[in-house]
């Protein structure tokens, strides 16, 4: 059973910046990773179709499939993951996250919906989409 995963993206202002963060990465690596220090009892859930939904700014505002999911072994010796994703970022609808530590396992029922490409809402920038659909719950 497909099952997804949310995390926060640190320090990130807009998508560009986890672009650019992505970009760095992929310099040592052919694709973009992130090490986190628990590791995913449902591994093969994770890359049986699931993706991680970034929350920017206090927004779902993309997601990325997952691929592999790795145990490693940290600098310090302790067990830890390795989450390797596919480097297209997919633009979702913006949706209101709290914030969390860690990261949280997603269910296919509470996911986002994919922003079609090309479609009006897809173009308009990230910060206007997520005020707009504010402005509406409000």
């Amino acid at each position: 059973m497909t099952i997804h995963m949310v995390k926060l993206c640190v320090g990130a202002e807009d998508i560009g910046d986890l672009e650019a963060w992505q970009q760095r990465l992929m310099q040592r690596s052919d694709r973009p990773y992130h090490h986190t220090r628990m590791v995913p009892r449902q591994m093969e859930d994770l890359v049986d179709g699931g993706s991680i939904y970034w929350v920017i700014k206090g927004w779902i505002l993309v997601r990325q499939p997952i691929l592999a999911v790795n145990e490693i072994t940290d600098r310090h010796g302790h067990r830890a993951c390795e989450l390797v994703f596919d480097p297209k970022l997919i633009k979702v609808d913006p949706t209101p996250k709290r914030p969390f530590q860690g990261w949280r396992y997603l269910k296919p029922k509470d996911v986002p919906q994919d922003l079609k490409s090309g479609s009006a809402s897809a173009a308009l920038p990230a910060n206007l989409r997520s005020d707009l659909k504010q402005a509406l719950v409000w």
